[in-house]
């Protein structure tokens, strides 16, 4: 036999019923059917309302470009950094609002092209046949769409519909909103392709992108966003960095229009590598800048020589003289211009001292190699210094914030101070040459001086000529240079994979997925709803609950009716609920011979509260005695509440009442039935009293007088749990029926049944299961069968019964379950 306890957890006292609950699961069913049909429609909703979400990625690289004309003959020396400060500079700035706004304005992404669908605004960019040139300078129409259809393919019709008399307007050159009044009508205006259209709150001028795409009479929606608005969406875009190559950047969006993402990916490399390239080439510009003014003070210089020069001819013999100062004339110049080389060094270490002392921009400072300066150091260290500039101004609007800009400061200053300490170490030692080139020059000066005055101005003014001479071409040759090296720079960042569409890239909605968790949440929330009834209900649910709760013992077991009579007994005889009464009217039989009951046999039925099927299990046990040529009676002794008279179509005039208070006779009051050998005594009318009629001599009287007429007195008593009457009947009484009903005892009602029956209120007291619906069919060791939906069959002697497998997929599935179960 299929016991209980295969089907339960943990211990005896504190188990999980879980055959219980799979019999709670099974009459559910219908739950599990509309879940999953409310989640399927759900999720196919959400799938054909939701627009898809694509992504695009793009690849660039970032490393240091070595510039093809730095060679060794190069005397100019440029550093521009290495290539493990530039990706974390360039992912921030890929990622920055002014880098963003650059982008956003270069390609007018705060135009929207939409074309309506059933259920959203689809983005359209890329898929129409015009584009809109706007006059920034002037006020657009914002947020507000704009109907743009194709007439022909020469002429096009805009449509506004104003709802009110103020609409705003912005301009794109400063960003600025401000409300225009305009009419509060519908406007309709038709222009041709090309044609500028000069409205108060519209300028702009369409042009063809791609005629192919021209459909006459297609309708495009047009709207301007705010600026700021579109980069702040910009700025989403993903930057990630390779964890196995540093230098490799990977840049993504995600959105509903493959084209926009495309244009959008491809514009901002673009522009990161113009800007790149600009503040790479800021180092030579710089020094072009710084050579170009040199150059310009060395010629009035050289031009005021040569004139002296030449006036000095005129009026002397240039060979005799050459002649004579020939062999001072060359140490003179190389003097002057080891002098001038290291005046000039000076000179620009006092100027950039200056400068990193009282200026907050360095990016205009020129390579020291302008002066001659091949320090590695410091050329290295005036790099850094304008790259960190550029670096800090770029960061003006990022989206890093106050502590980015702490940390680009705080190099700053850290390159300054060893900086200013080179220039100064650098400093000394070319003061020390400096003097050592003076006292030189200071002795051959001295030689010159003994020479004749002519010779002595001769040389004084060739000496000042070929000076500036060779600084002029020393410079012009460093201009050269510089401009090589700046035409020859490439950019440290390099498209990898440009972004394109080749089809995929969809992110969402995954409509399989949606699809899968939707038959899982439609499965799991009727699951918890019957868990949470399972554990939450604390009604009596089935036989273990009984048992657990009360030793004394299951007369019967009686399932659900199917009519609105409770003469199911009489109505449908060969019924398994009829079959159950039969069942009980054994068990009582067989309790009254082993209690040597005689005679007229009293029974009692009560229960905890009404509604538990009390009277109908009254009316049902009686009509079973009945059948068997029993003379039966049934006395209705619910005072408060009569019920018993409506099933057999009697009236309650007169009953029980109208006998104890002496204004009828005990024949007076006795109505027969329909039902052969079965009377029944209504309550009659309700009293002021009840339990003090029911304590009368009255009462017993009553009693005594039945029990000489009938075999089988039937007492219907008021619930024990509401009032006291049934406690007061139970000495008249020989067996008490205590009716429980599934999904609607109390479980505490058996423990104040205990209760009763230790303190001696009530005898003889057996229990009787009712409303029972087990759709799981499982047998237990009665000999009747019963169930609710399936065919009923008759015991075989062991304790089981024929049964027919049940209908539909859960009650299968627990049922397979449960045989198999039995089977082992």
């Amino acid at each position: 036999m299929l016991d209980i306890k295969d089907f339960t957890f943990f211990d005896d006292k504190n188990s999980f019923d879980f055959k219980g609950f799979l019999i709670k699961t099974t009459s559910y069913w219908k739950w599990f059917v509309i879940g999953l049909i409310i989640a399927f429609s759900i999720a196919h909703q959400v799938n054909v309302r939701k627009q898809k979400i694509y992504g695009i990625e793009t690849t660039i690289a970032v490393k240091e470009e070595n510039n093809p004309f730095f060679t060794a003959n190069t005397s100019l020396v440029f550093n521009w950094g290495g290539t493990s400060d530039k990706v974390q500079m360039i992912s921030t700035t890929l990622k920055s609002r002014s880098h963003n706004e650059q982008v956003v304005d270069q390609l007018q992404f705060y135009i929207d092209y939409l074309k309506q669908t059933k259920y959203f605004l689809q983005d359209v960019y890329g898929q129409v046949p015009f584009k809109i040139v706007l006059d920034k300078g002037q006020n657009q129409l914002f947020m507000q769409l704009i109907t743009v259809k194709m007439i022909s393919k020469d002429t096009y019709e805009i449509r506004i519909p104003f709802q009110n008399t103020t609409q705003n307007v912005i301009n794109y050159n400063n960003n600025l909103i401000t409300p225009l009044t305009v009419e509060n009508k519908e406007v309709v205006k038709r222009y041709r392709i090309g044609q500028d259209v000069n409205l108060p709150y519209l300028h702009w001028r369409l042009e063809y992108a791609n005629m192919s795409m021209l459909h006459p009479g297609e309708e495009i929606l047009v709207r301007f966003n705010s600026f700021d608005d579109t980069v702040g969406r910009c700025q989403g875009i993903k930057v990630s960095i390779d964890e196995k190559a540093g230098s490799i950047l990977k840049l993504g969006m995600e959105g509903t229009n493959k084209n926009r993402m495309v244009d959008y990916l491809n514009a901002t490399v673009d522009c990161l590598i113009k800007k790149q390239l600009d503040n790479k080439n800021k180092f030579a510009d710089n020094t072009i800048n710084f050579i170009d003014k040199t150059l310009i003070e060395m010629e009035g210089q050289l031009k005021n020589s040569g004139d002296d020069l030449k006036d000095f001819s005129k009026n002397n013999s240039i060979l005799d003289l050459e002649d004579k100062g020939a062999s001072f004339k060359q140490q003179l110049l190389d003097f002057d211009a080891r002098k001038d080389e290291v005046e000039r060094k000076i000179e620009y270490l006092n100027t950039l001292k200056n400068y990193l002392k009282n200026s907050v921009d360095f990016s205009k400072l020129p390579a020291p190699t302008v002066a001659g300066i091949e320090e590695p150091n410091i050329i290295s260290n005036v790099s850094k210094l304008i790259a960190l500039s550029i670096e800090r101004s770029e960061l003006l609007y990022s989206a890093k914030g106050p502590v980015f800009y702490e940390r680009v400061d705080n190099e700053i200053a850290s390159v300054k101070r060893v900086l200013l300490e080179n220039a100064g170490a650098l400093r000394g030692v070319l003061q020390f040459d400096l003097n050592n080139v003076n006292a030189r020059l200071s002795a051959i000066e001295n030689e010159i001086k003994k020479m004749p005055e002519t010779s002595q101005a001769y040389l004084n003014i060739s000496r000042k000529y070929d000076l500036s001479s060779s600084i002029y071409n020393t410079y012009l040759q460093k201009r050269s240079e510089a401009s090589i090296v700046k035409a020859a720079n490439l950019s440290d960042i390099q498209f990898i994979d440009p972004a394109k569409d080749v089809g995929g890239g969809l992110l969402g909605p995954k409509t399989s997925v949606n699809y899968v968790l939707a038959f899982f949440v439609g499965i799991l929330i009727p699951l918890i709803l019957v868990f949470l009834i399972f554990f939450i209900n604390n009604t009596i649910q089935n036989i273990a609950d009984i048992s657990s709760l009360t030793q004394l013992p299951l007369l019967g077991i009686v399932g659900v009716k199917h009519s609105d009579s409770n003469l199911s007994v009489l109505e449908r005889p060969k019924s398994a609920l009829s079959e159950s009464f039969r069942a009980i009217r054994s068990s009582l039989q067989f309790i009254y011979k082993k209690q040597s009951i005689g005679g007229s046999k009293t029974l009692m039925l009560t229960s905890s509260v009404s509604g538990e099927g009390k009277t109908f299990c009254s009316i049902n046990v009686a009509t079973v005695f009945a059948l068997s040529e029993k003379k039966t009676i049934i006395l209705g002794l619910d005072l408060r509440k009569p019920k018993i008279f409506d099933d057999f179509n009697i009236k309650n005039d007169t009953g029980v009442v109208n006998y104890l208070i002496g204004q009828k006779t005990l024949d007076e009051v006795i109505q027969k039935t329909h039902v052969p050998y079965l009377d029944v005594i209504t309550s009659g009318p309700i009293p002021p009293n009840p339990s003090e009629l029911i304590l009368g001599e009255s009462m017993k009287e009553m009693m005594t007088e039945l029990k000489s007429r009938y075999d089988y007195i039937i007492l219907d008593t008021p619930p024990v749990g509401l009032v006291s009457d049934a406690l007061e009947l139970a000495q008249f009484s020989d067996v008490t029926l205590y009716i429980v009903r599934q999904n609607f005892t109390k479980k505490e009602m058996l423990t104040l049944l205990n209760n009763r029956v230790k303190r001696g209120e009530l005898n003889n007291v057996s229990i009787v299961f009712n409303g029972y619906e087990n759709k799981a069919k499982y047998g237990v060791g009665y000999g009747y069968g019963y169930g609710y939906g399936y065919s009923y069959g008759y015991g075989n002697g062991s304790g089981y019964h024929e049964e027919e497998e049940p209908r539909g997929f859960f009650p299968k599935l627990y049922y397979s379950l449960f045989k198999r179960k039995s089977q082992e």
